[in-house]
């Protein structure tokens, strides 16, 4: 059952007959209710299920993150579904319904703003550090703030230092969680401009071991 708002002239929520009316951003529209599919687990489907929900599954780790690594995607969209659209375009393999992520090809954040030349990682007792050259071109800028993405895939659990330094400062330190010694971690970092306005595109910076001791 559908119901009116704004009057008789305004948008509606719900399904009426075979339209749905939804809102978005404040927008009202109106969809056709999708044909019935007589085979909804066809291979193509499932395979394209078993894709989603491995991009799904990491993205919704390290939401905060995709909210401001993604904003600018989000006129027609959400940042959480700019993020997917792109990830499950080029950074999923594997094939017969069995996928996984290819990180080194995972995108958490896209965007202009200037990226560092060179960026490592520094692995120590409790902490996970990024460390990058401060070197400057473009719009990159000595305040803009630093962010990094630590996850756990064999966990599925994530740490994140948003904003933590500048890129004056050279690095940024992570706190891994206790229970992670022994996993392996995967780490990003990206930038965000000062004023907030500018994002980088992030740098994937591998695989790094968690130390048992």
């Amino acid at each position: 059952m559908g119901t009116i708002k704004k009057g008789i002239l305004g948008g509606f929520s719900g399904k009426v007959g075979t339209v749905v009316g939804a809102s978005w951003k404040g927008i009202d529209y109106i969809r056709s209710l999708p044909a019935s599919v007589r085979n909804p687990r066809t291979p193509g489907q499932v395979n394209q299920r078993n894709k989603f929900a491995t991009v799904i599954k990491f993205l919704s780790k390290i939401n905060p993150v995709i909210k401001v690594g993604f904003k600018d995607y989000t006129a027609k969209q959400t940042a959480t579904n700019a993020a997917m659209s792109y990830n499950m375009l080029n950074a999923v393999t594997g094939d017969a319904g069995v996928y996984q992520l290819d990180f080194p090809k995972v995108m958490v954040s896209r965007g202009t703003l200037y990226n560092p030349s060179t960026a490592d990682v520094m692995v120590s007792d409790g902490d996970v550090t990024a460390a990058w050259n401060v070197d400057i071109a473009g719009n990159g800028a000595m305040d803009d703030m630093s962010n990094v993405l630590v996850y756990n895939s064999t966990k599925d659990e994530a740490t994140i230092s948003a904003e933590a330094s500048d890129r004056a400062e050279g690095f940024a330190a992570v706190p891994y969680l206790d229970h992670w010694k022994g996993d392996q971690v995967e780490v990003f970092l990206a930038f965000t401009s000062a004023d907030g306005k500018l994002v980088s595109d992030s740098m994937y910076l591998g695989q790094h071991d968690i130390p048992v001791i």
